[in-house]
């Protein structure tokens, strides 16, 4: 499982070598708050960093004990404000992200394809 951690709430599956993008960031969380706005950009500035590092914990828990994840990797621009991660929980780096999105892009069409059709495209090359 893929958290980017910025503005909002990225996250992203990968099932079977098949990338599932999710919009679990948008779903109700606590306190009537989404996932996003709980740990995204406007939860850090009203929950403060010790505060906000707490629930990022607490959001990865929870998403990893709903999805059964082999592991999950978090990326996004506050990513790296975390100054201890879970166990089983790795950064990676925005290159990667930069990398998965050319991968959907079609450039003889110039346009963007579904993720499953990505990844059946990277297999071929």
């Amino acid at each position: 499982m893929f958290l980017g951690l910025g503005t909002g709430l990225g996250t992203t599956l990968i099932i079977d070598g098949v990338v599932e993008p999710t919009e679990v960031g948008h779903l109700p969380y606590k306190h009537g708050d989404t996932f996003e706005e709980y740990v995204g950009e406007r939860g850090r500035e009203r929950l403060g960093k010790s505060r906000w590092r707490k629930a990022v914990c607490e959001v990865i828990a929870d998403l990893n004990a709903a999805f059964e994840a082999d592991y999950v990797v978090l990326g996004g621009g506050n990513a790296r404000r975390l100054k201890k991660l879970p166990r089983g929980v790795r950064l990676g780096g925005n290159t990667h992200a930069f990398l998965g999105g050319l991968r959907l892009w079609d450039h003889r069409s110039g346009v963007i394809t579904s993720p499953s059709a990505a990844v059946r495209r990277a297999r071929k090359r």
